[in-house]
């Protein structure tokens, strides 16, 4: 009797246990829970790809043409494939530098190339008013300097002889005085300056050689004349410029013409004084464009009171333009091109940087606008990220063209490749144990 009892005692304990520990080893509702907070987050597909072809892509899953299923591409694979790490301590060994994006008006800057001219509103053009020859000619060559009263040839004509003997036959007459006044007039007519008619009222000799002088000072811009030579009226003995004020022309091409107008500000720079730019004012913008270089000419008025600026001196020249609403703005050295647009390296924390695709707009300087892409206050490279693009370039095709390498496998796919790797190994051992025992 006791033995039975101890038997049912023991029955039921072991009934107890079991019960037990299957309540405590069940999943519960919470351990559940806790389950479905470690599943990943679904993450955005941007679109599908062949496994072996990633430039095969479609809207949704299906097959490739060969015969595979396609794989998914994500969006933060992506915008990890446009972005570089690089470890902050080596940065400084790189020398990667940024700059802030700034936010604010641009004035537009035009940068062009010009040469020194003479003022031609002020270069004095001498012709003879009769035939004659050239006399005494006083300069010899382009550029001589001239003063303002200076004698620069004498001409002899047979016309002017002509009338100076009319004249002094009325004057030495009884003619009337307006006949007399009519016969001088005509002798300034010919071209006989004041001072020789006073010295023929004086001497009352007709003069063979009249001279004819410098009206005011400057340089022989032209000599178009050697002592000796025939002229007619018209034929240009010479001109006389002055370099009291001197003409800029640049030329600017002709999509930029119409940014410029007459008045605006600019700086011309010569060679021979790189450290010292002129202030000089837009004159005029010539309305006809070259047929060759396709150019338009503009025309600066500068003041050369040291007569330091000589003619056909090559200039550098910055026309400034009306500012622009504010735009974002970064140095001109960020902005990368290519055949596809521009880009910049974003330095999105430390250690780690973006290539970004922008729109550039204005140039002023050494800043340049952006329309869109960036925003003010962004961190931008602008030294090293030549290294920085291409390393993001790089990273991009490694990981855009190996999609299904990309994406975590679901654990049952990590079961299935672990089983696969031990039948393999297993194999790869009987096979060489089986080559062992033939040997022996």
């Amino acid at each position: 009797m006791r033995t039975s009892l101890l038997l049912v005692l023991t029955l039921l304990a072991l009934a107890a246990g079991i019960w037990l520990g299957r309540t405590l080893l069940a999943p519960t509702d919470s351990s559940a829970t806790r389950f479905n907070e470690n599943q990943p987050v679904s993450r955005e597909i941007l679109y599908w790809v062949a496994p072996m072809d990633p430039a095969y892509r479609r809207d949704g899953p299906g097959k490739s043409p060969m015969g595979m299923d396609l794989v998914p591409v994500y969006a933060d694979e992506v915008q990890a494939a446009q972005q570089v790490r690089i470890d902050p301590t080596v940065v400084a060994n790189l020398g990667i530098r940024t700059a802030s994006a700034e936010r604010g008006p641009l004035a537009r800057q035009l940068r062009t190339v010009g040469y020194v001219s003479y003022d031609e509103e002020t270069i004095q053009h001498v012709h003879t008013r009769v035939d004659g020859w050239i006399e005494s000619l006083a300069v010899t060559a382009n550029g001589d300097p001239v003063r303002a009263g200076q004698q620069l040839f004498e001409l002899y004509a047979p016309n002017l002889v002509n009338a100076q003997q009319d004249y002094l036959a009325l004057l030495n007459g009884a003619a009337s005085p307006s006949l007399v006044k009519a016969s001088r007039e005509r002798l300034r007519a010919l071209g006989m300056e004041p001072a020789a008619l006073r010295r023929l009222d004086q001497e009352r000799v007709v003069q063979q050689r009249v001279p004819f002088t410098a009206s005011g000072s400057g340089y022989i811009a032209h000599l178009g004349v050697r002592e000796g030579i025939f002229v007619t009226p018209s034929t240009e003995v010479l001109s006389i410029a002055r370099l009291d004020t001197v003409w800029v022309i640049a030329e600017v091409l002709e999509r930029q013409a119409g940014w410029i107008t007459a008045g605006q500000k600019a700086m011309v720079t010569l060679d021979h004084a790189p450290d010292a730019p002129r202030e000089a004012v837009v004159d005029y913008v010539y309305p006809e464009l070259d047929p060759v270089s396709r150019t338009r000419r503009v025309r600066l008025r500068l003041p050369n009171r040291d007569l330091s600026l000589r003619p056909n001196m090559y200039a550098q020249v910055m026309i400034a333009g009306q500012a622009t609403p504010p735009v974002v703005h970064v140095p001109r050295e960020a902005v990368l091109r290519d055949g596809q647009g521009q880009r910049v390296v974003v330095a999105v924390a430390p250690g780690r940087y973006e290539v970004r695709r922008v729109r550039a707009g204005l140039e002023s300087g050494q800043r340049i606008g952006i329309r869109r892409g960036l925003a003010a206050g962004e961190l931008v490279v602008v030294s090293g990220q030549f290294l920085l693009d291409s390393e993001a370039s790089s990273s991009a095709l490694q990981r855009l063209h190996s999609p299904s390498t990309s994406r975590q496998a679901p654990p049952h796919e990590h079961e299935q490749a672990a089983d696969q790797d031990a039948m393999d190994h297993g194999s790869h051992e009987a096979h060489q144990h089986h080559q062992h025992g033939g040997g022996s």
